[in-house]
């Protein structure tokens, strides 16, 4: 790639970046830096046009991914960091985007951004950290905090993990080796679509695994259940994967027939048979029990 291409949008070169600052990955902080601004553009095209948008972005680094969304047009951008190393880049990417960019020193994991994301609408793009990735996305879906308003503040994340992950996220019972509990509760509020993957040869250091881009967009409607019922079927239920129900689910209440007789399954079946409007029919039966 040429100079030019990589500094097209008036900044320097991300090699140069790293270098200047010192901002060689930190494998403790899960950094994988992308310095391919072609990819990063392409990244930023993925979450739809964003004139008017505001982008919540978690771990920005050296500031690829920040400089591509910018330059999409993004209205602003809300950038999480914990490493102070990289804050001078983005220093110099908020003074390149005057009033477009706001960096926050902070650890992603257990941060709300809602106060900071104003009016209009909110999405979420990120290369996350691969060591607390599914964290942060269970906690965007409300598993965390057991929120159970929804549709929630942000109307579609952009997002990469690795490839495993990104399966386990769009899986559901057709897939009965990747569908599990992130599969249940990603397609119960969530349509979610793997987009394309990002081989290991375009990060530094590049990672042992394949990732994926996932596009996640919120069910305006998902089927009516309590979060904390869900995700105790579906802990029970896939604790013991291959058990039938009728003994896995003696973990969540003492009597899995019955409950099984009111969500309409049959006994016999296994957690991966079982399609999300079945686990959510046991969450609710078990609401109803008052378990």
């Amino acid at each position: 790639m040429s100079l030019e291409a990589l500094s097209a949008d008036g900044l320097p070169p991300l090699r140069e970046v790293v270098r200047r600052h010192g901002l060689e990955p930190k494998k403790a902080l899960g950094q994988n830096f992308l310095f391919d601004l072609n990819l990063t553009g392409r990244i930023a095209r993925s979450a739809g046009a964003l004139e008017g948008v505001t982008v919540v972005e978690v771990g920005p680094g050296p500031g690829g991914l920040t400089r591509a969304l910018l330059a999409a047009g993004a209205k602003r951008v809300v950038a999480i960091e914990r490493d102070p190393r990289a804050l001078p880049a983005l220093a110099e990417i908020a003074a390149h985007y005057p009033g477009r960019l706001e960096v926050i020193d902070a650890d992603a994991v257990g941060f709300d951004p809602r106060p900071l994301v104003g009016d209009g609408p909110v999405r979420i793009v990120a290369n996350l950290p691969y060591n607390v990735a599914t964290v942060l996305l269970t906690g965007w879906l409300g598993a965390e905090t057991r929120d159970e308003r929804w549709p929630p503040w942000w109307e579609s994340a952009t997002l990469m993990f690795q490839r495993e992950v990104a399966e386990r996220i769009v899986a559901d019972e057709s897939d009965r080796a990747n569908y599990g509990r992130l599969g249940v509760l990603c397609g119960w509020r969530t349509q979610a679509t793997i987009l394309f993957d990002v081989a290991p040869s375009a990060f530094v250091p590049p990672p042992k695994v394949t990732s994926s881009i996932v596009h996640l967009r919120p069910r305006p409607e998902p089927l009516p259940c309590r979060i904390a019922a869900l995700e105790r079927i579906t802990r029970a239920a896939f604790g013991q994967r291959r058990k039938m129900l009728r003994q896995s689910l003696k973990a969540a209440t003492p009597d899995p027939a019955r409950l099984l007789a009111a969500a309409g399954l049959p006994e016999t079946a296994r957690a991966e048979e079982i399609p999300v409007a079945g686990f959510v029919a046991l969450a609710r039966a078990l609401e109803a029990e008052g378990s």
